[in-house]
């Protein structure tokens, strides 16, 4: 089994210092530390319990450290960077789990640049020799790169010449894109198996600045002083440690404090329950931060990710999701709207970031997912863009029998832009993607249908 948990206390391959409001973040992989020992990490490769690492890193410097301004992304290893995916790694794997690892990968990434663009924590590299392909990559997703001019230092993205492939994690994509480095530059550079180096890296827009070896570790660390004094974060405040989950993994399920899982091997089907919070919301900010990791917005977005990512690559043979909830829609709404009321405290930010990143994950994991609201169910807020970022949604209709009780969809501001996608849509405005009538009834609460509930601005309750 493949677990996604770990802490800085049981790293093999990165290393974590601070300095102040800079942290940095060392690559120095452990050439016997192979996620299943049939390979070896040579020249920092990594496979994907390396990567597992890194993202473990940049969420606690989120969450457990408010005073980083700045993360620096090196390498203890002589004159290499990183050489980027193993290839022995990517040889023995089955299709399936190369797909997961290239997706778990770029979804890292994408978090170094979430970190960079809403977190106040901006992401430098500094390539103390060769970063190759997916090493390169790491780089391309962080917001300044220095190169050490020596005359042998190089970025490459060698896939194509070297095996016949386009760079896995996004790195033509960043590069023209995000870098706006020209197209047929762009062609050229992922043609040179070598790579580029020194002033041609500079000039071309692959690299930020050049820095000779002698003065390498001063002026890394002066550039990321400069890039830590213009961050939001608070430098005098303590963080939120992130706990262990509670977890439980049996034969065919998966038990945490909020979420459950069933499977059902033989119709392979994995049954996800969310439940919402017995616990009132916390009064302000700082008694959210006082319940700390057992929040149970953190503590929920947490669990669900540990679960996505667990079913994602434990259990490649279950197919198809279905998606429940049980508890109170009204609790469920409080816990949200507080999230939105307070976005603009660093910890209450993060969490609704969390909670971003975890529903992107979902949106693009390669399964059926079914979402079944029922009457108890609590699809409000953000458990309410897990329905939307489903398949399929089917609502229970009237009462079960003995009961009053039917079932319900609660949209609130959650709905209406900060939990977007991936595409930069909200999950109502890709779900009725060319259908503008659909998208208007949806937003102004459609006669006989919605609850009549006017709380607060954006809240749409549909039974």
């Amino acid at each position: 089994m493949i677990d996604f948990q770990t802490h800085p206390d049981q790293y093999r391959h990165w290393r974590l210092r601070f300095d102040g409001r800079v942290a940095f973040l060392d690559m120095d992989v452990d050439p016997a530390g192979a996620l299943n020992g049939d390979y070896e990490l040579k020249r920092n490769s990594y496979d994907l319990g390396v990567d597992i690492e890194l993202a473990d890193a940049i969420t606690r410097l989120r969450f457990e450290h408010p005073e980083v301004g700045a993360v620096v992304i090196g390498s203890l290893k002589e004159r290499v960077f990183c050489a980027g995916a193993n290839i022995g790694m990517l040889a023995g794997a089955p299709h399936p789990l190369k797909v997961n690892f290239c997706k778990f990968t770029n979804e890292t990434r994408n978090t170094i640049e979430d970190a960079t663009a809403h977190s106040g924590q901006r992401y430098l590299t500094a390539i103390n020799g060769t970063a190759a392909g997916g090493g390169y990559e790491l780089a391309l997703a962080t917001d300044h790169i220095m190169l050490v001019d020596d005359g042998s230092a190089s970025v490459s993205l060698p896939e194509i010449p070297l095996l016949g492939v386009l760079p896995g994690t996004g790195g033509l994509t960043r590069l023209v894109d995000k870098r706006f480095v020209r197209r047929d530059r762009a062609d050229v550079f992922c043609t040179i198996e070598e790579g580029i180096k020194g002033e041609r890296a500079l000039d071309w827009g692959l690299v930020d600045e050049l820095v000779p070896r002698s003065t390498f570790a001063d002026d890394v660390a002066a550039m990321a002083v400069i890039a830590a004094a213009g961050s939001d974060r608070p430098h005098d405040l303590p963080g939120v440690p992130l706990t262990p989950l509670e977890r439980t993994i049996g034969e065919d399920r998966l038990d945490y404090s909020t979420v459950s899982v069933r499977i059902d091997r033989p119709r392979q089907i994995a049954e996800i329950v969310v439940r919402g919070p017995e616990e009132p919301v916390p009064s302000d900010p700082e008694d959210a931060v006082g319940h700390g990791s057992a929040w149970w917005m953190l503590r929920a977005a947490r669990e669900l990710d540990d679960a996505i990512l667990h079913l994602r690559v434990n259990e490649l043979e279950i197919g198809t999701w279905t998606v429940r909830t049980e508890g109170s829609l009204d609790d469920v709404e409080a816990h949200d709207r507080f999230l939105h009321d307070h976005g603009d405290h660093w910890f209450v930010r993060e969490v609704a970031l969390l909670w971003r990143r975890v529903l992107k994950r979902l949106d693009v994991t390669s399964r059926s997912i079914l979402a079944l609201i029922e009457p108890g169910s609590c699809f409000a807020g953000v458990l309410a863009e897990m329905a939307l970022a489903a398949d399929r949604s089917y609502m229970f209709e009237g009462a079960r029998t003995g009961s009053e009780q039917t079932a319900e969809l609660a949209l609130t501001s959650s709905s209406a832009g900060p939990m977007l996608m991936s595409n930069g849509l909200s999950r109502l405005a890709t779900r009725f993607w060319g259908d503008d009538s659909g998208r208007s009834a949806a937003d102004r609460e459609p006669a006989g249908r919605a609850g009549g509930d006017d709380r607060w601005p954006g809240y749409r309750r549909f039974r």
